[in-house]
């Protein structure tokens, strides 16, 4: 198979961790005969600094016209700490969502046994965690309605059927493929937009009888995500409730560097760490380039590769139970790894398979 890839590295820790997912890409692409074409483009601050937009009208163009786009992260502290700046790095995060109508963000959770006690939770209450979360991406407070003044502001959260089916039929796919467990999460007893969410699913369900569906209100579920992570298979949920139940999710394997995600909708999908920018690391060589690795088994597996998919999979697994980590899950006295090297070690592992 030929691919086109979008490179976006973006800012801080991003342009690190993306030279060790390409490096990856490409071994795998060598090692099973694809031929792959990179395309590299501006976003986040960088490109606020240099073309004063955080996604160009060629950054999108570049998106559009590639197969997927690989991305790493947006942000900078010099806009963290200006709150009357008009333009900012996560705008272009969101803009590109919107553009590209990114509208299913799919992030795996799981836990891998060597790091068990890295997570801040009992092992016996993470071992064996393993299921995703599907965020709506394009749609409730984030793209409302805003008005913002000295005495007044307000964030409309908006949904419409459509958005909402399309969503929920994501939602159930991966069910469907997994577990065939979905939980619905929601505010149904308060908020008018979650009840259209439970209607909506109450409709679905029937259409999906293989799969056992149940409704729990955000703050259960932020509670049970933590007291029973293993209860879950597929969590679907809005997009605000989604931002704040996935980086708490990401708590659960013990690091932030250790998680992918996807973007999927009407255009180009993209692949990305969960994780940040991480200023304060840049350049420094030790930001964990492994999220981003897996996000590149994600890329192959939504094109169907999945063996490709696994070959990333078993060295990323390889590499951890060599110790072969970056500082902030190594083992106690356990040899020093940067971001370069941790990559370096996974690419001469696919090699010599």
């Amino acid at each position: 198979m030929d691919f086109k890839i979008a490179v976006l590295p973006g800012d801080g820790i991003g342009p690190e961790i993306s030279a060790q997912g390409v490096a990856v890409m490409d071994a795998v692409c060598k090692k099973f005969g694809h031929k792959v074409d990179y395309k590299y483009a501006i976003c986040g601050a960088d490109a606020i600094d240099k073309v004063g937009d955080p996604f160009p009208e060629e950054t999108f163009k570049t998106c559009m016209d590639s197969d997927a786009v690989l991305f790493s992260a947006v942000g900078d502290p010099k806009f963290d700490n200006n709150p009357t700046a008009k333009v900012r790095p996560e705008q272009g995060l969101l803009a590109m969502r919107k553009k590209l109508g990114l509208f299913a963000n799919i992030r795996p959770v799981q836990t891998f046994d060597c790091l068990l006690h890295m997570s801040p939770l009992k092992e016996n209450l993470v071992k064996g965690a393993d299921f995703i979360c599907i965020r709506e991406l394009t749609g409730g407070m984030y793209f409302g309605e805003k008005h913002e003044g000295d005495d007044m502001a307000y964030d409309t959260n908006k949904y419409s059927r459509p958005e909402i089916e399309r969503i929920l039929k994501v939602a159930y796919q991966y069910a469907m493929q997994r577990r065939k467990h979905l939980t619905v999460v929601d505010k149904a007893n308060v908020l008018a937009s979650s009840r259209l969410w439970r209607k909506v699913a109450q409709e679905m369900a029937p259409k999906f009888p293989e799969v056992k569906t149940d409704y729990m209100y955000v703050d259960n579920a932020s509670m049970r995500m933590i007291t029973e992570p293993t209860f879950f298979d597929v969590m679907v949920t809005e997009n605000t409730f989604g931002d704040i139940l996935t980086d708490e999710g990401s708590c659960i394997s013990g690091s932030m560097g250790l998680l992918p995600s996807a973007s999927t909708g009407e255009h180009t999908p993209v692949f990305e760490p969960i994780h940040g920018s991480w200023p304060q690391a840049k350049g420094l060589n030790i930001a964990n380039p492994l999220a981003q690795i897996l996000s590149v088994a994600m890329l192959f597996e939504y094109f169907d590769k999945k063996e490709e998919g696994k070959m990333i999979r078993d060295a990323v697994d390889a590499s951890l139970a060599a110790n072969v980590r970056t500082p902030e899950i190594q083992v106690k006295d356990g040899a020093k790894y940067g971001t370069k090297e941790v990559g370096a070690w996974i690419v001469d592992w696919i090699n010599k398979k």
